[in-house]
């Protein structure tokens, strides 16, 4: 059977429920049958759009136990990050539009304020939920309110920066608030780092290992007090609490309770309403699986955390063969580690989304993930710039933002050897608002010292990482989500920074652009006399002689950018030529100073006016004689 054929699967119990409120009529027993219906519905509408799938599987239970609990919307049911979020769109009344996750005019493929009243926080960074609970909490005990707040975080999110600090200070404010921790083992690629150490420890802890038959007798006395449970986990604890190994959220101040079977919805629900009503913080640990019901995605949960179409019976799709930026510079930087001993790759948690799978095994001993911590990436580049190695920091453009100080404060002030490898920058599309990388240009071009490149293909990317390798500062190349074409291995384009390429004469109108915009301006550009195009692949610095040349002999210049047009890369030629005292008219087209929300690449650039044909629209009210509808 075909995906896009796929009939609706039999759910009688999920077809009673559109909200909250139907979910409360059924009976505890009839919850774990609603939970599969709702993994089963979950695979239907993934297998044909392409979705986050082994996290929404796995935390389709404790979902359904929160919703069970909690009267949202009245009660905060925050979420980070998104990607497990999809049983909550579908018990909040949004069953009939899921097909539309992540399409033009459609739901977002995260929680959105916007979009549903249930949704508490708009996401689709890692880390964020906790202060966002904290300031939900602060503010109900301010205004003299009683709802309550519940908060959902994978371990993943917890090796942000963010997260540990915003943990800090809800033990110190000791607000009433519950923390739900779905400990997967799993953000996108396995977890790192001592927390992830830590949770892993708890599970072989001879009274997590006993506490499997507990929790069956705890469902056996639901009658008995909280006060009978909470001594019971007391004492099973005690074991823990050892000098040599100390519970880090009871040394915060937050109650910690836990480890439990995330896919025991009966026994979620159990815990879950007493709990919720306990003075200060709690946090409640279970345990999930990822990719939960789907053989498949159980036992690959990075490949099925997000995948294209499939066929959710035997789990085949057509994968895509097509070669992508991300894989060129991985490829790219596998090479130039053999050939050179102070070459060091650090991720933030992104290693299969960069491409960097192949390097981490090539050369395990130079390639660090940090966990979700962009601002650990960066300084730790600066650390190992201070002592002679030449580090390339692989970060998709929205992520490094969240270390735009460290970039700074770190790395530019003493002018250190660090490379940042900027995937995704430009228009994403489906991802949306949140991940749109259209203000890497302008917040890198505001720091002293930092040099831009914008490559057109895998040749150009790989000239740029050799040069900033094997030259002194700190270098930006940023290129866009999608695909290229493959160069053969050794291939190093020799380039000097800060040079351009005429690829098309005319003196007419003169095009300058770079990485996707020059894509754009090539189609528009071709087979027009008089319009001349530059790949003007460095936007810092600018090539001076090239762009003076232009301005004095070009009646008009356009630039392009899949970047904001707000302190971009045509701003940086305005900037140029008005120190230059040159008055040539330039026409700016980039992303325009509001949020892009999730369409197609394609879309994006259609209505923000830079893709080809907005170009050439340009181009004739400039007086270019461009053809009647080409």
């Amino acid at each position: 059977m075909s995906p896009d054929s796929l009939s609706p699967t039999s759910t009688p119990l999920l077809d009673q429920v559109s909200s909250p409120d139907d979910l409360k009529r059924l009976s505890r027993d009839q919850l774990p049958a609603l939970s599969q219906e709702l993994r089963d519905e979950i695979v239907r509408v993934c297998s044909v759009g392409g979705l986050h799938l082994a996290s929404s599987l796995g935390a389709t239970d404790l979902i359904v136990a929160l919703h069970y609990v909690l009267n949202s919307p009245r009660d905060r049911i925050l979420f980070d990050v998104g990607h497990q979020a999809y049983a909550h769109k579908i018990l909040t009344g949004r069953r009939d539009q899921m097909a539309t996750i992540k399409k033009e005019g459609g739901l977002s493929g995260f929680t959105k304020v916007s979009e549903n009243p249930h949704d508490a926080i708009t996401v689709g960074h890692a880390s964020t939920s906790l202060a966002n609970a904290l300031g939900m909490a602060m503010a109900r005990d301010a205004l003299g309110q009683d709802y309550k707040v519940a908060a959902v975080i994978g371990d993943g999110s917890l090796t942000g920066g963010m997260a540990l600090a915003a943990l800090n200070t809800i033990g110190d404010m000791n607000r009433r608030m519950l923390i739900v921790l779905n400990d997967n083992e799993m953000s996108i690629s396995e977890n790192v780092g001592a927390m992830n150490k830590f949770m892993r420890g708890l599970q072989v802890q001879k009274w997590f290992q006993e506490g499997e038959g507990a929790g069956k007798k705890a469902m056996e006395a639901v009658s008995k007090p909280l006060a009978s449970f909470m001594s019971r986990a007391k004492s099973s604890t005690r074991h823990f609490f050892d000098p040599a190994s100390v519970n880090p959220f009871a040394a915060m101040g937050v109650r910690y309770v836990g480890p439990v079977d995330g896919h025991n919805v009966q026994e979620l629900v159990w815990l879950m309403e007493r709990l919720v009503d306990l003075d200060g913080p709690t946090i409640l640990h279970v345990v999930t699986k990822k990719g939960k019901g789907l053989s498949y995605a159980e036992a690959d949960p990075i490949y099925w955390h997000g995948p294209g179409k499939f066929d959710p019976d035997t789990g085949e799709f057509s994968a895509s063969k097509a070669y992508s930026w991300s894989a060129a510079f991985g490829d790219a930087m596998t090479e130039l580690a053999a050939q050179d001993p102070r070459t060091f790759v650090i991720t933030p948690a992104m290693r299969e989304g960069s491409g960097l799978v192949g390097y981490s095994k090539a050369h395990p001993h130079r390639y660090l993930d940090v966990g979700i911590a962009e601002e650990v990436a960066v300084t730790a580049a600066a650390g190992m710039a201070l002592q002679g190695l030449r580090p390339v920091v692989a970060i998709y453009s929205s992520f490094l933002q969240r270390a735009y100080d460290q970039v700074l404060h770190d790395v530019a002030i003493e002018h250190l050897n660090v490379t940042f490898a900027i995937d995704r920058a430009g228009i994403v599309g489906a991802d949306g608002a949140t991940h749109n990388g259209v203000f890497d240009l302008s917040f890198l071009r505001s720091i002293p010292g930092v040099r831009i490149g914008l490559p057109r293909d895998a040749a150009e990317l790989r000239g740029m990482l050799k040069y900033a390798q094997t030259h002194d500062g700190p270098f930006a190349i940023r290129y866009p989500r999608g695909n290229t074409q493959p160069v053969p291995e050794g291939t190093w384009p020799d380039l000097e920074w800060g040079t351009w390429e005429r690829l098309k004469d005319g003196s007419d109108v003169v095009i300058l652009a770079g990485g996707k915009g020059l894509e754009y301006a090539q189609k528009a550009a071709d087979g027009l006399s008089g319009v001349g195009l530059v790949n003007a692949r460095f936007v810092k610095p600018l090539d001076e002689a090239m762009l003076r040349e232009v301005a004095r002999t070009a009646r008009a210049i356009i630039t392009v950018e899949d970047n904001t047009v707000v302190g971009g890369f045509g701003s940086a030629v305005l900037e140029f030529l008005n120190a230059e005292g040159l008055r040539t008219p330039v026409r700016v087209l980039g992303i325009p100073d509001e949020f892009q929300e999730h369409a197609t690449v394609e879309s994006v650039h259609a209505r923000t006016g830079i893709d080809a044909q907005a170009i050439r629209t340009v181009l004739a009210e400039l007086g270019v004689d461009v053809p009647l509808g080409v």
